[in-house]
């Protein structure tokens, strides 16, 4: 089925209802809270050895409704069982890492991954005893790779800068058949272009800053999870004391609202500058699994529902990432930041050496990552055409 394989209403209208516990407001209230207070010691101690079961209030850290309200709409995006906000994605991907993984167990990490969960392995994982290694973007070598203690597998898909896809279905399969858990970061896909549980991982993790917010002006990451793997993220991220401000829970929850409407705009315009891009002499190829002729674009067709703002540029043999460099220095649309999925458009440069431990880049060439935002696509086309004028000068 598509449409998110579930019927009823579509993905979109389902979205807009989801998350709205209180009768009559369009918009769950703003719950400011630390302090709940119980009518009797009775309802404390009960409440107290249930919580960690059920979702109930107790304490603002925990939980008020405007966090819950967006814990509902997550659950209902990604299709999920439970989930958890945290005040960055970095901080949801430690958490999830640290809950499953212990001293004397070893991780699989995608070579695609994120780049600071790499410094997150070396300096805290190897401390703690947690060993990894990393794998191929696209998954071939995973099951060559796999040791006895392999407790999880951790996928990105699209991963990031060059956006290669894995058989999720199939990776889903080797982790039961090994008895380890499958994490899979999906913030390119954010709930709404892919869906991680759906086919067969057990956590999706999303930083929420960037498609779910979609403003450029809250930070968060959140975490859903199927049922057997809620009972270790819900109790790491207590003991951890990970939490979210209410405030920030209502923007990122309004922010959802308006997502299928935006994620459209952004992959209609990307595939308009890609198309241009593709005519370019300086440019060897654009990455993105949304274009024919990508090596992940049958995968894109099978598991995907759309594509968002996200492009990379390969340039042709002879440009140097010095001289991406002085490209962003010309752009006077496109502003250099980090971060994406906001409404603005974004470049930064993307050194794949560096990246990338595994898969070899050798011989590849420079590569601009450019996020595309909620401009008129002509316009920034006029700015990459001035800024690509910088190569030639």
């Amino acid at each position: 089925m598509n449409e998110h394989d579930k019927p009823g209403h579509k993905a979109t209208t389902r979205l807009l209802r989801a998350g709205r516990p209180h009768r009559g407001w369009v918009n769950t209230p703003v719950t400011r809270a630390s302090t709940y207070i119980f009518d009797s010691v009775q309802q404390w101690r009960d409440t107290r050895s249930r919580r960690d079961q059920e979702r109930l209030v107790s304490y603002g850290a925990r939980g008020t409704d405007s966090t819950h309200a967006l814990e509902d709409a997550l659950v209902e995006l990604e299709g999920g069982y439970r989930a958890k906000a945290y005040p960055t994605g970095q901080a949801a991907i430690a958490t999830v890492l640290l809950a499953y993984l212990k001293s004397g167990d070893h991780v699989l990490i995608t070579d695609a991954v994120y780049e600071p969960v790499r410094r997150f392995c070396s300096e805290h994982l190897a401390r703690l005893g947690i060993e990894y290694s990393y794998y191929l973007p696209d998954g071939s070598d995973l099951a060559a790779r796999l040791r006895p203690n392999t407790r999880m597998i951790y996928a990105e898909c699209p991963g990031s800068l060059a956006y290669e896809m894995m058989d999720l279905p199939a990776v889903a399969g080797l982790a039961r058949a090994h008895d380890c858990w499958l994490a899979v970061d999906n913030t390119w896909g954010s709930g709404l272009l892919y869906r991680p549980l759906a086919l067969g991982a057990d956590i999706s993790i999303i930083a929420a800053t960037k498609y779910l917010g979609g403003h450029a002006d809250v930070m968060m990451g959140v975490a859903v999870t199927n049922e057997r793997a809620w009972a270790p993220l819900e109790r790491a991220t207590v003991d951890f004391g990970q939490t979210v401000g209410a405030d920030d829970a209502y923007l990122v929850l309004r922010g959802m609202r308006s997502m299928p409407a935006r994620m459209a705009v952004h992959g209609r315009s990307a595939m308009r500058v890609a198309d241009w891009l593709q005519s370019r002499p300086e440019v060897a190829r654009v990455l993105c699994p949304a274009l024919p002729g990508d090596p992940s674009h049958a995968l894109w067709r099978r598991d995907c529902h759309g594509t968002n703002g996200l492009l990379s540029i390969e340039f042709a043999p002879g440009i140097e990432d010095a001289d991406v460099e002085r490209v962003i220095d010309a752009f006077k649309l496109f502003g250099l930041g980090a971060s994406w999925g906001g409404f603005e458009s974004l470049a930064v440069p993307a050194y794949m050496l560096r990246a990338r431990s595994v898969a070899d880049w050798t011989g590849r060439g420079a590569v601009l990552r450019l996020h595309i935002g909620l401009e008129d696509p002509e316009d920034l086309i006029a700015d990459l055409e001035q800024a690509l004028a910088a190569l030639r000068r």
